[in-house]
């Protein structure tokens, strides 16, 4: 039954009518969504609080000091010196911000709008390209990953044989510049599929009348040539010899001196097992990403301390004959074999916001939440040698950091506050910012009915 109104009468005349108004009307219209906050210029301690540094335990009733964007001390009785600004979050718990180390933040923004993604480039072989360069600081998904706690993500290219550079991005900045903590954090190798489906249009390679894609042979083969090439030019430039600059092959060469790992995406048990044998060959330190199998070859991964980057925590079993939990309970297996790992997001831009419950559903399936919390903090930024600025609550490292109710893997605690490189963050975002706009169209339309 409804009322005149058009409102069910049970409701318009219930006290949860009341309560629907005044939220409503609480609902400021506002007339931004994000804005970008300047560089910290005082020294601000955050006191009182519940303080989870990650690497060096939990410290009750703490503080944190910090200036210039830099943590100055951690721990139940920090020195505050004069003119600092105390902020007093007693009751609070404070976490690193968390690193989503597989994401497309920045460079995808409208699934259905293909001007508005610059994932993948043409071509087979783009070990040149930067996904720092394609950052767009405006992006709305920007907003909702600082509201979910993640402000750090590896912005990473895809597409072809080797998609290019992962770029470490701080989530607070003007311009890509500004954002970019590590331009060049690793290098991306899609493994290709020992079981090749057929189709038409795989860019790179001549299919021939039948339009068949290339064997996986052909395709390793393609790789294993790519590589040595660039090897064959690092080692001319390194002897002085003459020869024409190859932007490719220059981007190569920190991935094969060790200096950046080279993240494999592999997901199979034998595209993992020949992935690391390729890169024994190759002489290269690797992160495999993907991981779907990485437990059916977890001694090898941890007899060679190969890191996995899981990107399917939340998700379906592949197989008719794995159990419904094979995914949730990845992490905790992998665990107790002894593989180092980390949890993303799933690399679209639209999921980096869930980076904190696919950590969480692998604690509710048996990983201890600490060591969820490492996945998605100190592991990621080891992983892609950034741990010397974030990841942790440290003295030295920046001030990266969230104010909470609880642990952020858990949808029901409340990302308050966040900091990074110690900016006071502005913690709106484009959900919020529809939130109070449809407040509003509500408040309006009870006036006229009530």
């Amino acid at each position: 039954m409804t009322s005149r109104t058009g409102i069910p009468a049970s409701f318009a005349h219930s006290g949860l009518t009341a309560l629907v108004v005044a939220a409503a009307l609480a609902a400021p219209v506002t007339a931004q969504v994000r804005m970008t906050v300047p560089p910290q210029s005082e020294p601000i301690a955050l006191s009182g609080a519940t303080i989870h540094t990650v690497t060096d335990g939990v410290i009750e009733n703490g503080t944190i000091l910090f200036n210039g964007g830099v943590i100055v001390a951690v721990g139940a009785d920090v020195d505050i010196p004069a003119g600092t600004r105390v902020v007093d979050v007693s009751g609070k718990h404070i976490y690193p911000g968390l690193i989503d180390a597989y994401s497309t933040v920045g460079i995808s923004e409208i699934g259905a709008v293909g001007v508005s993604n610059d994932v993948n480039e043409l071509g087979d072989f783009n070990p040149n390209v930067k996904a720092a360069v394609a950052v767009n600081a405006e992006s709305r998904h920007i907003g909702t990953s600082r509201s979910a706690g993640v402000l750090t993500t590896l912005t990473t290219p895809g597409g072809g044989l080797i998609s290019g550079l992962s770029s470490a991005m701080s989530l607070e900045g003007w311009s890509w510049e500004e954002m970019a903590m590590e331009p060049a954090a690793a290098m991306n190798v899609n493994w290709p599929n020992p079981n090749p489906r057929r189709f038409r249009g795989f860019p790179g390679f001549n299919f021939g009348q039948q339009g068949e894609r290339p064997s996986y042979e052909d395709q390793v083969k393609e790789l294993k040539n790519f590589f040595a090439e660039a090897r064959a030019y690092r080692d001319a430039v390194a002897a002085g010899e003459e020869v024409r600059t190859d932007s490719r092959y220059a981007a190569m060469i920190p991935a094969l001196d060790g200096d950046i790992p080279v993240v494999v995406a592999a997901d199979g048990a034998a595209q993992i097992n020949d992935a690391i044998t390729w890169a024994q060959e190759e002489g290269l330190r690797i992160v495999i990403r993907g991981g779907g199998d990485a437990i059916h070859v977890a001694d090898r991964l941890v007899a060679n301390d190969i890191p996995v980057i899981l990107t399917r925590t939340m998700a379906a079993p592949g197989r008719a004959y794995e159990g419904y939990d094979g995914a949730y309970t990845m992490p905790a297996r992998l665990h107790e074999a002894g593989v180092r790992f980390a949890i993303s997001g799933g690399s679209g831009a639209l999921y980096t916001n869930r980076l904190p419950w696919e950590a969480g559903v692998a604690v509710a399936f048996g990983l201890p939440e600490e060591e969820a919390v490492k996945a998605v903090t100190i592991n990621a930024a080891e992983f892609m040698g950034i741990d010397d600025r974030v990841g942790s609550l440290e003295p030295g490292k920046q001030a990266t950091l969230l104010i909470t109710t609880g642990t952020p893997l858990d949808m029901t605690s409340d990302i308050e506050q966040a900091y990074i490189q110690g900016r006071e963050l502005d913690m709106m975002d484009i959900q919020k910012w529809f939130f109070e706009k449809y407040m509003q169209k509500v408040a309006q339309y009870l006036r006229t009915v009530i």
